[in-house]
């Protein structure tokens, strides 16, 4: 299996702290964010990783250009931030038609992604996606799922005032070769993962609870949050 790992995102809500240092490389007590991924997926037999690129790209091209992993790395430099759903629509051959991991990268994630993606082989036969969900204190700043006794999500709300409940996704996916196949053929214009692609797979996504540790680390709040727990 192969993972694209989106780490192009300009970290506006991290300003001053992102003025100089991308957002994928905002360390974790000494250990830059897309390290972090980068050796949980490579742990988990993960065969290659497509990285995008933006926002102060020299600096994580020349991280990279540094990593054990470099050989199993592909960089696609943006020069027009694409999208989430564009990034991956573009790059749709690098999975060779098999199903892949699509995973935002600026959250510090502590969930086993080998579980993860046992449990993605034993997902319902109805279901296209698997989706990390965890429990959120911050409901209304995340993407709120709704699931039946199955673990099927059958509703999702993207960031809205009064979610009904703190199920939230965790922007860490499998998509099945059928799911890619799919957003090959309808969605080839889009642009936002979440709010195009995903609302149009209700009752088609398996919801695989991470119960440890997962924080997007956008904001100074979180990512003071994300430096703490990683120090217990």
């Amino acid at each position: 299996m192969k993972a694209i790992l989106l780490a192009a995102g300009l970290g506006t809500r991290l300003k001053p702290l992102t003025d100089w240092t991308p957002k994928c490389l905002m360390k974790i007590n000494g250990v830059p964010l897309l390290e972090i991924w980068l050796d949980k997926l490579f742990e988990a037999n993960i065969e290659s990783v497509l990285i995008n690129t933006h926002y102060l790209s020299s600096s994580v091209i020349d991280y990279l250009a540094n990593s054990k992993y470099q050989e199993k790395i592909t960089i696609a430099h943006e020069p027009v931030l694409l999208g989430t759903a564009a990034t991956l629509i573009k790059n749709l051959t690098f999975f060779e038609g098999r199903d892949g991991l699509l995973i935002h990268a600026d959250n510090y994630c502590t969930a086993d992604l080998k579980k993860f993606i046992q449990m993605h082989t034993k997902r319902p036969v109805s279901c296209e996606i698997s989706m990390m969900t965890f429990t959120t204190d911050q409901p209304q700043n995340c993407g709120i799922v709704v699931i039946n006794k199955q673990n099927i999500v059958i509703e999702f709300y993207e960031k809205q005032s009064k979610p009904p409940g703190n199920l939230a996704n965790g922007a860490v996916y499998i998509l099945s070769s059928s799911c890619l196949g799919e957003i090959e053929k309808k969605f080839l214009h889009a642009k936002d993962f979440s709010l195009e692609i995903l609302n149009t797979f209700m009752n088609r996504i398996y919801s695989i609870k991470n119960d440890d540790v997962h924080i997007d680390i956008g904001t100074l709040e979180n990512y003071k949050k994300a430096i703490k727990l990683n120090s217990l």
